[in-house]
């Protein structure tokens, strides 16, 4: 039996709220390129050409000016996360005290949450027992909580908080620097402790620390990096992935944190890992997302960058990005149509949604 693969509180838009956020500190905003007051013809001609990436079966079209936003409306950096809940609302955030902002599939922002927590770097939906959340790591939060995992309703309500545990054996605040946290099939947390030592806690579901796995290495079972959590569900033994950023490679750990394999190497600084059936697409640091099969083989890339002069440049001008390709793809997220969102690491906010084109 293969068990896994051979190796290889809510805010409403409204005028005052988007004055507020076009002074705060951080993000243009994301917005078409050539995005002005009244677009011309000319413009208008660009935009509705067809940019498509990828290949065969997995070719998409992007979708210009997705998430736009009002011309003059700032709203942070995106270096984050992309999610969606049950009603197929897409969840961005952003570093700004805007928070999380909320669109349909079609783009249209619909409102901001979690104005309390400007960074959420992870963000992982749930339902539980007929009720949304998100599991979240917070880099900048209140003035007093800072590198934190919380766990919020989809209107921002927060109703758990982890901070660094003491039994961890840190010196100082510094060494708690989460970056992803996902929800266990029996109710566990694991947190990974990405910027800081590479460890990956995990906590039972009241939020009480039970143990810490691996640790800062460049061997097997260690971490240079452990940026990003996903629970893989793709084989008859749940696993869980890691994205082990400066080494280049995916890792499978089991629930009892024993390491398993090396899943796949030689990618360009994985960060997260959103699935689709058999199929894993991985948001890479330098230019590009992968598309893996369930073997961990690449099937397709998607917004190659040929300018590695962009590569991992937090301060690249979107407007500086052709359209179909990442600067720093950092966020990603399939929905269940395989259309993918992305967002890049980016200091004035960038979000790509790529819509799959059916044969």
């Amino acid at each position: 039996m293969n068990h896994y693969p051979p190796t290889s509180g809510s805010h409403n838009i409204n005028r005052r709220s988007f004055l507020a956020a076009a002074t705060a500190a951080g993000l243009a905003a994301i917005a078409p390129r050539g995005a002005a007051s009244e677009t011309t013809g000319e413009n208008r001609s660009e935009m509705q050409k067809e940019i498509l990436t990828g290949n065969g079966e997995w070719t998409y079209r992007i979708a210009t000016g997705w998430g736009a936003l009002r011309a003059g409306t700032e709203f942070g950096g995106t270096h984050g996360a992309v999610a969606q809940d049950d009603a197929g609302h897409i969840y961005v955030s952003t570093q700004s005290e805007t928070g999380v902002l909320v669109y349909t599939p079609e783009g249209a922002l619909l409102k901001t949450i979690a104005g309390d927590y400007p960074e959420v770097h992870s963000m992982v939906h749930a339902n539980e027992n007929g009720v949304e959340y998100f599991y979240c790591t917070v880099q900048k939060g209140t003035p007093k909580e800072n590198w934190l995992f919380i766990k919020m309703k989809t209107d921002g309500t927060v109703v758990q908080k982890i901070t660094a545990p003491s039994e961890a054996g840190f010196k100082s605040a510094n060494e708690w620097r989460l970056t992803a946290a996902v929800p266990a099939p029996d109710g566990s947390i694991f947190i990974a402790n990405g910027y800081g030592d590479s460890r990956i806690f995990r906590f039972d579901a009241k939020g009480n620390f039970k143990a810490s796995y691996a640790g800062k290495g460049h061997d097997e079972g260690q971490f240079d990096c452990s940026h990003g959590l996903a629970v893989d569900a793709r084989y008859d033994q749940p696993l869980l992935l890691i994205c082990d950023r400066e080494n280049r490679r995916l890792c499978h750990f089991d629930f009892d944190g024993k390491y398993v394999r090396t899943v796949t190497q030689h990618l360009r600084r994985p960060c997260q890992v959103s699935f689709h059936q058999d199929y894993a697409v991985v948001s890479e640091l330098e230019g590009r997302t992968t598309i893996l099969d369930r073997d961990n083989v690449p099937v397709a890339f998607l917004g190659d960058n040929p300018r590695k002069d962009q590569w991992a440049k937090y301060d690249v001008a979107p407007a500086a990005i052709v359209p179909a390709s990442f600067s720093a793809a950092h966020g990603c997220f399939i929905d269940k149509e395989a259309n993918i969102y992305v967002s890049d690491w980016n200091r004035t906010g960038r979000v790509t949604k790529l819509t799959r084109i059916r044969a």
